[in-house]
């Protein structure tokens, strides 16, 4: 059987659960998986696809990012506090 491939293209990416074509990245754990083995979801502002393996995990996504990024805002605002405070106390 004669290969489709010319000698100048890339190997294809395989899907990490059923050895497929694969179609894109994960969202959740960035393995490459194939249409079929993918589930699509709604984030803040996109769709997103997952693979079925995190899909069964449940949990948004991005749910960990944004507590993550509320996390870092916390903490600025913390230091801004404390450091309000601190020239509060010195004066």
């Amino acid at each position: 059987m004669p290969s489709l491939m010319s000698s100048g293209d890339p190997p294809a990416t395989r899907c990490k659960l059923c050895g497929a074509v694969a179609a894109g990245p994960c969202a959740r754990c960035r393995a490459m998986v194939c249409a079929d083995c993918s589930e699509l979801t709604t984030g803040a502002a996109s769709t997103f696809a997952l693979c079925l393996a995190c899909a069964k995990r449940g949990d948004a996504p991005l749910a960990s990012a944004w507590r993550g990024l509320l996390g870092w805002l916390a903490l600025v605002i913390l230091a801004v506090a404390g450091v309000g405070i601190a020239l509060r106390l010195l004066r």
